[in-house]
């Protein structure tokens, strides 16, 4: 298909990961001229204010789809080449495991009662009793020293019985008493890590520098006339005035979650999850876990509860903290914005307690964060879905369900070149086509 000539006047729904990459992207493409095109992300909240801010930020090239991961993969490190990830968003290499724990009991009063982060004042929570919030905030891994204790007064066990277990030996920040199993789940270069919300506000930024425009309003409408889109409808939220964007050749729905209410009958669910990020007592090395914990009858002392299983992911930042996430849910309707989302303190304080199980270095550190978020989700086929609906100049590209960061760059740039080139050039993401679940 013959590249487009025409003037180009987009607006892209959700300033969210796959918004801002899509936005980033499109300034980059060689036939963008900002003197020629418009291009205005338009956000109901603010930039990541939904599940790309709080989203772990794990890279895997065994992620899904297949036909994404590998350039997005690639793209991920040309980025932060390009543009300083390491410093800006926190671009490294992360060593990934499946770990098999058994918890250890809680003591009584070890873990404080939830606080909602929305109420906290800012102010920094301790998880355990052992710190009062003195943690030194250190910023990096510079203040790392690995010899400062050896591993196996740490871990309370010898160090040749857990590294038969697999278990790499700079993973120190698990209680060794506590280890059943450890397996790699990735080779060397198949896995790094970004700072979800550093690195969505830096691509907005740097699309912003190429003559993007941010508008912060709650899409109402897109408007369609003779089967071809002409404009979109918002309401502006610092006025709260209804305004419209005339003369659009082309909308971009990547609004997560809420594409559905953006475009009715695009077939994207949601499903909401909770997440905490720790301060460890100290510096902890880099590795993302995938536990599989069993927790003893009553695990917590004074509370009364069954044994069970259960599984939260664990990323190490480097900015010196534990991002955390436990199993999501569908108990709470998806809001009108992100800024309505309901965090249940409940389950913020369960994975808390589920980290302080195996890992002193959580147990003893203090809670920065509290939060939920809606993941998006295709309702047929597994999804993403990336390309063209069935009206005229209407775009599709949501439902990464967890794998959104992973997938924003190639995702992104498969945008770019299906609005100035007319298709997608840089991988066949022909199965993920909108137009064969979508009727508009």
């Amino acid at each position: 298909m013959a590249p487009s000539s025409e003037q180009k006047n987009i607006v892209i729904v959700g300033a969210g990961i796959i918004g801002s990459t899509t936005a980033y992207f499109l300034t980059r493409h060689p036939s963008y001229d900002p003197s020629k095109h418009k291009i205005t992300l338009l956000e109901a909240t603010s930039v990541a204010s939904a599940a790309s801010g709080k989203a772990g930020g794990l890279l895997a090239l065994w992620a899904y789809p297949k036909s994404i991961v590998p350039l997005s993969f690639r793209l991920h490190q040309e980025l932060a080449e390009e543009h300083g990830g390491k410093e800006r968003w926190g671009y490294r290499p992360v060593g990934v495991g499946a770990i098999e724990i058994e918890g250890r009991r809680v003591p009584k009063g070890s873990i404080r009662a939830a606080v909602n982060d929305q109420d906290a004042k800012g102010k920094k929570e301790p998880v355990g009793t052992t710190h009062s919030g003195d943690v030194d905030p250190v910023g990096d891994d510079s203040g790392y020293e690995k010899n400062d204790v050896s591993l196996e007064k740490e871990l309370g066990v010898d160090r040749k019985q857990l590294m038969k277990m697999g278990l790499p030996e700079d993973l120190d920040w698990v209680a060794g008493e506590s280890v059943k199993g450890y397996q790699s789940m990735a080779g060397e270069g198949q896995t790094a890590q970004v700072h979800p919300f550093q690195f969505t506000t830096s691509m907005a930024r740097l699309a912003e520098e190429k003559g993007v425009s941010v508008v912060i309003g709650k899409c109402e409408k897109v408007l369609v006339e003779g089967g071809q889109v002409r404009g979109v409808q918002y309401k502006e939220k610092e006025s709260g005035q209804e305004k419209t964007i005339d003369g659009v050749t082309d909308v971009i729905v990547t609004a997560g979650p809420w594409s559905k209410k953006v475009w009715p009958g695009a077939p994207i669910g949601n499903l909401r999850a909770h997440s905490v990020c720790i301060r460890p007592s100290r510096p902890v090395s880099a590795y993302c876990l995938f536990t599989d914990i069993d927790l003893p009858k009553n695990f917590k002392e004074g509370v009364k509860s069954r044994a069970m299983n259960v599984t939260p992911e664990i990323y190490a930042r480097p900015n010196n903290e534990l991002y955390a996430c436990g199993e999501g849910d569908h108990m709470v309707p998806l809001p009108e914005t992100s800024a309505d989302v309901e965090v249940d303190d409940a389950r913020c304080q369960d994975i808390v307690d589920y980290c302080a199980s195996f890992s002193d270095e959580m147990r003893d550190g203090e809670v920065l964060v509290r939060q939920a978020c809606y993941l998006p989700q295709a309702e047929y086929g597994g999804g993403p879905l990336v390309g063209p609906t069935r009206t005229k100049g209407v775009w599709l590209a949501a439902g990464h369900t967890c794998w959104g960061i992973q997938n924003g760059p190639g995702t992104g740039k498969l945008m770019s070149e299906y609005i100035f080139d007319g298709e997608a050039t840089s991988a066949n993401v022909s199965g993920l086509d909108p137009r064969k679940t979508t009727r508009r």
